[in-house]
């Protein structure tokens, strides 16, 4: 909101730094700054609100150490970070931007979900909470949602861009430039013009590690002709529900002890930044040679605001946490997380960036198929891990939970660092 006002005051009267709001990366530490301090000193009153309405876990016993100390501490902390995310949002995004809406939508949808499977399990002491099909109806709507958005909104396009002398480019404020080139030193400067150059509909997203690495969804049903490649959003829409439903979970499963779901989301979230600005910039993306991306340079402010959010929830939950996020918090980070990673056509790094989120999924899905299959065929139920999901079987071997959380974050950074890198190795 804010900066459709200073953008009307830019454009009628010449106050001194008034323009600097038109700057995408001012914007984004605006909104970084905001959401801390939202975090920081409102998250304090929410977490006393949650006390004195004795909204506290129930805490199951797993026979983990240090976990009696743990109940009665106030859950759905996730408000804390859905607020001091979508305040600076609302101040400083162009909100009118289609993957600005779309992130706010995730954001309440997954919020809601998550608040009612809380609310179930505190006021209406049902520690099953909301049931799994309901949740994964939820997962699979928004999932939906993103689908069609992606697929069928006419300002969801993407860009092969060219930087030889004279050719059209779009920049990240949408307006055409002649760009001249320098020799080896690529592009030198660019020269602002009026209109938008042609942008186009496309199903591309990229695959890691390979030279050409693009790869468009419409080549799974080319081979029924060209004409089917038409209904490319058969595959595509399935595939985004599958996407948004297993990062959620993950997200959820990954929440088990003090710090470590916040701390691990703020790394990838930052990645995504990272990501979503060079897929923005007409400029970064033509040195890096990945997909041009119109408008994707917008959702760095959301991020932005995401980051802060979770680090200033990490503040209050960190060992000993003095509030837990609950599925409130948990479902909510998972949802943007799939949403944003979508968006810039970068979902097909999510094994590697959210790898903690896939290690947890994955010790649980095999700790459960291992259990079952031995149970059939020995008569008694059989364990790979000392407990699922991963962060408990290191609890269970006597591993102190800030030294999990710690090197769950190291790896988290390294997997972070790989995904960035696989911007040039292919």
């Amino acid at each position: 909101m804010i900066y459709y006002l200073f953008e009307y005051l830019q454009a009628h009267y010449d106050f001194p730094g008034i323009g600097l709001f038109s700057y995408l990366s001012f914007r984004a530490a605006l909104s970084i700054i905001t959401s801390l301090l939202i975090a920081s000193i409102f998250g304090k009153k929410i977490i006393a609100a949650l006390k004195r309405a004795q909204i506290g876990e129930s805490i199951r016993d797993l026979g983990l150490e240090g976990q009696s100390q743990k109940a009665g501490t106030p859950t759905m902390g996730g408000l804390i970070i859905i607020l001091a995310t979508l305040i600076p949002v609302l101040l400083f995004a162009k909100i009118a931007e289609v993957y600005i809406i779309l992130l706010i939508v995730a954001t309440l949808w997954m919020g809601t979900i998550g608040f009612i499977d809380d609310y179930i399990k505190v006021f209406k002491k049902d520690k099953q909470g909301l049931k799994g099909k309901f949740k994964v109806l939820g997962q699979v709507g928004l999932g939906l949602i993103v689908g069609l958005t992606l697929y069928f909104h006419p300002e969801v396009t993407m860009r092969t861009h060219l930087s030889t002398s004279g050719q059209m480019v779009q920049t990240d404020a949408y307006e055409t430039v002649v760009v001249e080139s320098n020799g080896d030193q690529g592009i030198a400067q660019a020269t602002r013009l009026g209109q938008m150059s042609p942008a186009q509909k496309s199903t591309k997203t990229t695959i890691p590690f390979v030279k050409n690495n693009e790869f468009s969804y419409d080549q799974l049903i080319s081979w029924m002709g060209d004409e089917a490649t038409q209904y490319a959003w058969l595959v595509f829409i399935p595939l985004v529900i599958i996407i948004v439903t297993a990062v959620s979970n993950g997200a959820n499963l990954t929440d088990g002890i003090d710090g470590l779901a916040a701390g691990t989301s703020a790394i990838i979230a930052l990645t995504l930044g990272i990501l979503a600005w060079i897929s923005g910039n007409v400029i970064f993306s033509d040195y890096l040679d990945v997909m041009f991306i119109p408008r994707a340079g917008e959702i760095v402010v959301f991020v932005g605001a995401f980051t802060g959010a979770l680090v200033g929830f990490l503040w209050y939950n960190a060992y000993p946490a003095q509030v837990f996020m609950g599925d409130t918090g948990s479902l909510t980070i998972g949802g943007i997380i799939a949403v944003i990673a979508l968006i810039v056509r970068k979902e097909l790094l999510i094994p590697v960036l959210c790898g903690i989120f896939f290690a947890e999924s994955l010790s649980v899905m095999l700790q459960v198929g291992y259990f079952k299959y031995t149970k059939k065929k020995f008569g008694e139920g059989r364990r790979i891990f000392k407990m699922a999901p991963l962060h408990h079987h290191y609890q269970k071997m006597g591993y102190h939970e800030s030294k999990i959380v710690t090197r769950f974050w190291i790896v988290g950074i390294a997997l972070a660092i790989i995904t960035i890198v696989t911007l040039k190795i292919r």
